[in-house]
């Protein structure tokens, strides 16, 4: 209900907004026959845990629960200011490390709004709704400003990858996460010029991921994890999730964030010995991109490197890269 209504929707303090909040999801009703409704209250931008915490003070009151499914938050990756954001083809290495170090600052960002959720919902039924998430660049030139027009990199994979694990690892509070946005805007995962079509590396790592949606979480960690990076921006060489599916199959997603190093990885199950494996894998060069003269420059492919143990599995991920392992 609104949307940003601390800055472009309405300028308003957390309390003026959270009573106009209270006042109007009364008349949103759930009908009979009708599709489910979900009330969203607005929450906040980035960092700002005076609205959360202020919005939730005054939605929440004595035996009621603030009449809300979820709180959304917004939170864009930008390389450097608002008013100069840098190119999304034209980088080098400290831009890549830069990008990827505001992006890993989503699950700090889900850390300190879920501390404050806890207060009023410890049983988590309220989602964090990450409504507006993903890479926002100066716009491709010679396009129309108003239009928020970019090009989509390996740096936009590596981008979401990260997002989509950390959402997968916090799925106990995050319930809803939408990219901003899906055709020809910001980090868009199709992008069209007139009557052609090119999907873009950030739909890749969408459809690698997919097996992860209505899974189980699965406890996971990395062991001898190191960070790389320049001497300003460091990030962890590699950052995982993992789920197991209804049919059993274990779904490992891993991002290796480093530019020039891959690294050996060893998959160790706690209770299953895997039959079979199947892995597919994104990579380039960190500026590679789709264009509708070159569309499958950067593509999923199959991966066919993994070798079965009694552990588990086993492999080498390539410098740059997205691999999504399926086990059963």
């Amino acid at each position: 209900m609104g949307n940003e209504n601390w800055g472009c929707g309405g300028n308003m303090t957390p309390e003026y907004y959270g009573n106009l909040y209270r006042r109007y999801q009364t008349y949103v009703r759930q009908y009979n026959n009708s599709a489910p409704i979900a009330k969203i209250c607005c929450g906040a931008n980035a960092d700002d845990t005076d609205w959360t915490e202020n919005v939730l003070k005054t939605c929440f009151r004595k035996n009621d629960h603030g009449h809300m499914n979820g709180l959304s938050l917004h939170y864009y990756t930008v390389p450097h200011d608002w008013q100069h954001k840098g190119s999304a083809t034209k980088f080098d290495q400290k831009d890549w490390y830069l990008t990827l170090k505001k992006t890993l600052f989503m699950e700090e960002l889900i850390h300190m709004h879920g501390a404050i959720m806890d207060q009023f919902d410890p049983e988590k039924k309220i989602g964090m709704m990450i409504d507006e998430w993903g890479t926002w660049y100066d716009v491709e030139p010679g396009t129309n400003p108003g239009f928020l027009y970019q090009q989509n990199t390996m740096r936009d994979a590596l981008v979401a990858a990260l997002n989509l694990n950390i959402f997968n690892r916090h799925c106990d509070r995050v319930k809803l996460a939408c990219i901003a946005q899906m055709v020809n805007v910001l980090q868009a995962v199709v992008l069209t010029e007139g009557e052609k079509i090119l999907l873009t590396p950030t739909y890749h790592v969408f459809r690698m991921y997919k097996k992860h949606q209505g899974a189980q979480l699965l406890e996971s960690c990395l062991a001898d994890v190191c960070e790389i990076g320049t001497e300003e921006y460091k990030v962890p060489n590699l950052q995982e999730s993992v789920s197991a599916g209804a049919d059993g199959t274990i779904t490992v997603t891993l991002a290796n964030l480093s530019l020039t190093d891959s690294c050996p990885v060893e998959v160790i199950l706690a209770e299953k010995k895997p039959a079979s494996a199947k892995a597919s894998i994104l990579t380039g060069k960190m500026d590679a991109y789709n264009t509708f003269e070159k569309p499958d420059a950067v593509k999923e492919e199959d991966f066919d490197e993994v070798t079965l143990n009694d552990r588990g599995a086993s492999f080498t991920i390539p410098a740059c890269s997205v691999i999504s392992l399926q086990l059963l």
